[in-house]
């Protein structure tokens, strides 16, 4: 079980990490002096529960604590100096923050037990209530040379209603995002295609395509599996931002084996990779098959990595979605 430890004082931490590591399975992800940094350093690497010792008289070490336990669902594990606040949380399981004297065995033998507990009963509630049939709850595509007609086509055959979110990446040159997501809109009568926003949540039958030299990425999941979605800076990955390997890693790390994902025409790598990681994670992947691409550089780099569940030809992918879906 990964653990990150949040305390003002160095020393508890040094105290935790050392004895959490005494037992087996336990493996500290990171170690911080407070909720603002738990939360930046969580968004990035998720970790299995959280250990906090900071002082949540501060509103805004109470908000960041929230944040972490009812955002993005990761348990809390709150050791209380005993504050009313504290015994009042609804988001946190409490134990008695002992004396610096006082971290003995016993105490470490109970925050074990307390956190198996939390971890366990996370699992159990983790089901995530998306509205998608089947066990898929997004839809990911990634294009580039010929995306536009591709995609477009693989859309309209989606029919009316589609019942996950689509987060779709698109190489494309600055200034034509919005024209793009425009013509979209036009062509693709039965679904609302729009430009992604940060920090807004996906919708069922909606498509969110990246802006022009914005990576768009998974922030964190919802209590009801809806993803809420991030607008990314970071360096261009290969040359390139949008990647789409970005985003399908982050659907992989969000979703797991509930990720579908189509990779169509294009020239280069992009995406390969990210392909892989879905299918390592036990999700599903189309690619287009070389008959129908405008260029055969992006999909056939997914084939040679074995990271094509499927390869279809443009005009049949619409039709096997829904029928994955169904199943």
């Amino acid at each position: 079980m990964r653990i990150l430890i949040a305390d003002s004082s160095a020393i508890v931490r040094a105290i935790i990490e050392q004895n959490l590591k005494k037992h087996e399975g336990y493996e500290i992800s990171a170690s911080v002096s407070n909720g603002k940094k738990a939360v930046a350093i969580a968004r990035g690497d998720v970790p299995d529960a959280i250990i906090s010792g900071v002082d949540t008289s501060e509103s805004w070490e109470q908000e960041n604590l929230r944040f972490l336990a009812e955002e993005m669902h990761i348990p809390v594990v709150l050791l209380s100096e005993g504050k009313v606040w504290d015994r009042a949380s609804s988001f946190a399981v409490i134990l008695d923050k002992p004396k610096l004297n006082a971290y003995t065995p016993a105490f470490f033998d109970s925050l074990v037990k307390t956190l198996e507990k939390i971890a366990d009963s996370s699992v159990k509630s983790s089901s995530p209530s998306v509205e998608g049939k089947g066990e898929f709850k997004i839809l990911c595509i990634g294009a580039s040379t010929g995306g536009p007609s591709a995609v477009s086509e693989v859309l309209s055959g989606l029919g009316k209603d589609f019942p996950l979110p689509i987060l779709y990446a698109q190489h494309i040159e600055i200034g034509a995002d919005k024209a793009m997501a425009g013509w979209f809109s036009g062509v693709c009568k039965n679904v609302r295609v729009k430009l992604a926003e940060d920090g807004e949540i996906a919708q069922a039958g909606t498509v969110y395509m990246a802006p022009a030299d914005r990576h768009l990425v998974i922030d964190y999941l919802k209590s009801n599996g809806l993803p809420v979605l991030h607008l990314s800076d970071e360096e261009p990955e290969r040359f390139l931002r949008p990647a789409v390997n970005k985003l399908f890693r982050s659907a992989a790390k969000f979703y797991g084996k509930n990720v579908l994902a189509v990779l169509l025409t294009g020239m280069g790598a992009d995406g390969a990779e990210g392909c892989k990681e879905i299918c390592d994670k036990g999700g599903w992947t189309i690619v287009e098959d070389k008959s129908t691409c405008a260029v055969f550089g992006m999909p056939a780099a997914a084939i040679d990595l074995g990271a094509a569940r499927e390869i279809l030809p443009r005009g049949s992918i619409a039709a096997r979605i829904l029928e994955l879906l169904c199943k």
